[in-house]
C-alpha cells in the first residue's frame, strides 16, 4: 500500500526548498506557494506558485528544486507547476510574522 501524501506533507517538504536569491528563507514561508492540490485519482500534485519577480533569473532552477523535493516525498506522483503572477507576490504573503516585519517599510 502506498502512502497518500497530505497537504501538510507537501508543505513540510516545500519548507526545505530555498529560493537561491533569498537563501535564508524557504519558498513556503516566503509566500511563493499559492495552492497545493493533491489529485489522488490521477496521482498528480498541482502546485500553483509564483516567483519573487516576473523576470526571476533562477526560475528554471527553482522549478527543478520544487519538482525534485515534492517528487521524493510523493513517489509515483507527477508534480505539475502552475506559474502565476496574479496576484503579484508581496511581503504581505510571507507566512512568518517576524520575517514579515523585516520587509515592512
Amino acid at each position: 500500500m502506498t502512502n497518500i501524501p497530505t497537504i501538510t506533507d507537501i508543505e513540510e517538504v516545500l519548507k526545505t526548498v530555498y529560493d537561491p536569491e533569498f537563501p535564508m528563507v524557504d519558498i513556503y514561508t516566503l509566500g511563493l506557494i499559492y495552492a497545493i492540490d493533491i489529485q489522488e485519482e490521477k496521482k498528480n500534485i498541482l502546485l500553483t506558485i509564483t516567483f519573487t519577480t516576473a523576470a526571476c533569473p533562477m526560475a528554471d532552477m527553482l522549478q527543478d528544486m520544487i519538482r525534485n523535493a515534492v517528487g521524493q516525498k510523493a513517489p509515483g506522483y507527477t508534480v505539475e507547476l502552475n506559474i502565476t503572477f496574479d496576484p503579484m507576490r508581496s511581503p504581505a504573503m510571507i507566512k512568518d510574522d517576524d520575517l514579515k516585519k523585516m520587509f515592512d517599510m
